[in-house]
């Protein structure tokens, strides 16, 4: 086996430097705090319940008796979510943790830590700021949106009294069927590495061991390989190659532990029939033992009992726990029973958890409350100023209009001419909770509910073209069920169409989160497809716009629309940003993070194995070839047009020691100024195992004035180029690599070939 190859050369390889550097201070009130501390306080900082436990029968306040129980009784170190599924005011979410934080410090003298997922912003206060999905902040491809969305969201936190947000999500959305890609900033490795990080750094601050007051804890997730499900339906099984787990699935984590990410959350499915929970190779092996990294690892909803309910590698609830926390977890995020403080107790006396084992665990939560400043300021009078602000909806604004992407712009049709007259039409049209997707306000998304402030499609569209828009929904969802929409009107659809100069379709999905977002056919619905088709038969020129949470299948109504483009979900500012796109006011600048795909058999990824590929020419891989997709990984069309010329690299030949400098000059060869993002690849052209087509190394994003030229650089480590082979070992192999960038291309050689014993390079 692979992982047991490259545990036993981990064994004998020199120790890793610290994820995060150890701080006495810290660790000296760690120990101290321990060394007080009962068996049942112990177990109780080792678990985590659903704020539900605490409801009231009003389910918008806590008990006092339901506190006295779980936090005075079972000691319980933790609680989770928002009562009611509901958003609430700051001030309400304040009160209600600031009163657990005084029974906790009453009851046992530890802090409780108070967690939400916060995913795009601060998501579950009804005055947060919202940003766009990371989906879309991927497609920005620039670095500023995710650390931008970061201080956001733990400053808007942190005025609610809150220190620890579930988030960043690095899962590789590598499968479209996957209703969570949206929630990850994408199918590349590389991309998601750089985007989480800095989103971490921003939430966390620049000290993991000292947090301050406008800044939290992150839980990065879902460790890992979350996203590829062999069915594509959420936590359910995954198949992955042990070397792509490794050198593609492993990268986000890593860059994210090595920035000082605090927590991550564990992937709630299982790798190659192993319950991830339940796995001690990853959670103790690759994560503690290799990074020496003394953070904490908290289960996902009630993913303890999995392991005997669903999995049926444990016996029974007691089995489950012993099992994950001899495997690593260190926190059980079981939602509604307390009584997994009392199997742990147990656990402990009979000899199936160690001692030592519960004290690691026990430090690692006790750390994660001491850096967070708990034990000093479990509760905190500051004033921010900030919150809900108008600079963060700048921000927001700004993200929306970098990420929307322009797909298909046939003749010109857009931007849209003044004074024509414009028909809007589709179940997106007119929907917040669409543009926004799940984790709004609510678990599955309810914008319309909280934020009618905000504008729809229709409404921002109505704003810029005044007098000039007409509405036909033409098609609905059905409020019971998000899968659901059915035909209203595409009769009177047929009417408007004749006064109008153009149509806008807008189609795509509903709000979904999680398991509810499970599907059997990635297609776009039949009802939609024969909304576009209506319009199409019009004769008037239609303008497609998607907006989804995944790519959903529309090949066959794609060729009857003019002009497409894909805004994802781009949040509360989404609509206004699309009509300032459409309008021509703003020009389109962002690019696709993953592939779309046209066929419901071939669901690709960009960097798909060379072996794959369907053109050869006299008998060499074209390298620049693509698989026969919708759009494939990094397309975006502009307003204006970019030429690149003058790729250098500083040497074609290397060693693994060297960096290669890469540059190419970038010229905006239209009439008006827009941004560019500039891709990197390598593609390796010999391996020891099949290669892939081509890998990202490198993005950066550039503004140019019409006319201008500006040369854009890059620093490649020699390293980067390396894989994991078949021995579990990352190598870099001696032979040729060919590095491109717009088009562009020039080959390079490593002289040697190097093998690293580390796992981590």
């Amino acid at each position: 086996m692979i992982l047991s190859t490259a545990l036993a050369a981990v064994a004998c390889a020199p120790k890793a430097p610290k994820a995060i550097p150890t701080d006495n201070a810290v660790e000296a009130k760690v120990e101290k705090v321990l060394k007080g501390m009962t068996l049942e306080e112990k177990a109780g900082q080792l678990v985590q319940l659903n704020i539900s436990t605490l409801e009231d029968a009003s389910r918008e306040k806590i008990d006092p008796v339901k506190l006295d129980l779980i936090i005075g009784k079972y000691k319980v170190g933790s609680i989770l979510n928002v009562m009611h599924d509901a958003a609430h005011s700051r001030e309400h979410t304040a009160a209600m943790v600031r009163q657990i934080q005084e029974k906790s410090m009453e009851a046992i003298g530890i802090p409780c830590i108070y967690g939400l997922d916060m995913i795009h912003g601060a998501s579950y206060l009804v005055e947060g700021s919202l940003y766009p999905q990371e989906i879309n902040l991927a497609a920005t491809f620039n670095r500023e949106y995710p650390r931008l969305m970061g201080h956001a969201m733990a400053y808007e936190t942190r005025a609610a009294q809150v220190p620890w947000v579930f988030s960043p999500v690095m899962d590789l959305g590598r499968d479209p069927r996957w209703p969570r890609i949206w929630e990850s900033f994408g199918e590349d490795p590389y991309l998601q590495a750089q985007m989480a990080r800095e989103e971490t750094i921003a939430l966390q601050g620049a000290n993991p061991n000292h947090i301050d007051q406008e800044h939290v804890a992150v839980s990065i997730k879902h460790f890992m390989g979350y996203g590829v499900p062999v069915s594509g339906k959420d936590r359910t099984p995954a198949i992955i190659a042990e070397n792509d787990l490794r050198e593609k699935f492993f990268a986000p984590f890593l860059e994210c532990f090595r920035a000082g990410a605090l927590t991550a959350m564990v992937n709630s499915a299982s790798i190659n029939g192993i319950p991830t929970h339940a796995n001690a190779v990853l959670l103790s092996g690759w994560v503690k033992e290799q990074l020496g990294w003394d953070g904490m690892l908290v289960t996902d909803w009630a993913d303890i009992d999995n392991l005997y309910t669903r999995d049926h590698v444990a016996a029974d609830k007691k089995d489950a726990v012993a099992m994950g926390i001899n495997a690593g977890i260190d926190m059980i995020m079981d939602p509604y029973d307390p009584e997994c403080c009392t199997a742990i107790v147990e656990l402990v006396n009979e000899g199936r958890i160690s001692q030592a084992r519960l004290d690691d665990a026990v430090r690692r939560v006790l750390r994660l409350k001491v850096r967070l400043g708990l034990f000093d300021k479990p509760v905190w009078d500051q004033a921010y100023p900030d919150f809900a602000s108008e600079k963060f909806a700048l921000q927001s604004y700004a993200a929306a209009l970098e990420s929307e992407v322009l797909l298909k712009n046939e003749g010109g049709l857009l931007p849209l001419k003044e004074g024509q007259k414009i028909l809007v039409t589709g179940p997106n049209a007119n929907s917040l909770r669409a543009l926004n997707g799940g984790w709004s306000y609510t678990w599955q998304g309810k914008a319309d509910d909280y934020v009618p402030q905000y504008n729809t499609i229709l409404e921002a569209l109505q704003k810029r073209f005044p007098g000039k828009v007409s509405y036909v929904p033409g098609v609905e969802y059905d409020p019971s069920d998000w899968q659901i929409d059915k035909v209203t009107g595409l009769a009177q659809l047929k009417a408007e169409a004749k006064k109008a100069d153009v149509i806008i379709c807008c189609v795509g999905e509903n709000s979904y989160c999680e398991t509810p977002g499970n599907m059997d056919d990635l297609n776009l619905s039949a009802n939609q497809k024969e909304l576009v088709r209506a319009a199409a038969a019009s004769g008037k020129p239609v303008v497609l716009v998607l907006n989804e949470g995944r790519p959903r299948l529309i090949g066959d109504i794609e060729p009857l629309c003019a002009a497409v483009v894909d805004v994802m979900l781009p949040s509360n500012f989404g609509g206004d940003a699309l009509a300032a796109l459409l309008s021509g006011d703003e020009n389109f600048s962002g690019k696709l993070p993953f592939t779309y795909s046209k066929h419901i058999n071939a669901l690709h990824t960009y960097d798909y194995k060379v072996s794959e590929h369907r053109e050869i020419m006299e008998g060499s891989y074209n390298y620049d070839a693509v698989m026969d997709v919708q759009w494939p990984f990094g397309h975006g069309l502009s307003y204006t047009s970019f030429a690149y010329s003058n790729l250098q690299v500083s040497a074609d030949k290397f060693t693994s020691a060297d960096v290669l400098k890469v540059s190419v000059d970038v010229t905006n060869t239209g009439a008006r100024a827009g941004k560019e993002a500039v891709l990197l690849y390598s593609s390796d052209l010999v391996a020891s195992l099949i290669p892939d087509v081509k890998r990202l190394r490198g993005f950066e994003k550039i503004s140019l004035a019409a006319g201008e030229t500006k040369t854009v650089s890059f620093e490649l480590p020699a390293s980067a180029l390396a894989f994991v082979g078949a021995d579990g070992r990352w190598r870099l192999e001696e032979g040729d690599f060919r590095l491109s960038i717009g088009g562009q291309g020039l080959m390079v050689r490593c002289t040697e070939t190097k093998v690293w014993d580390t796992p981590n390079i």
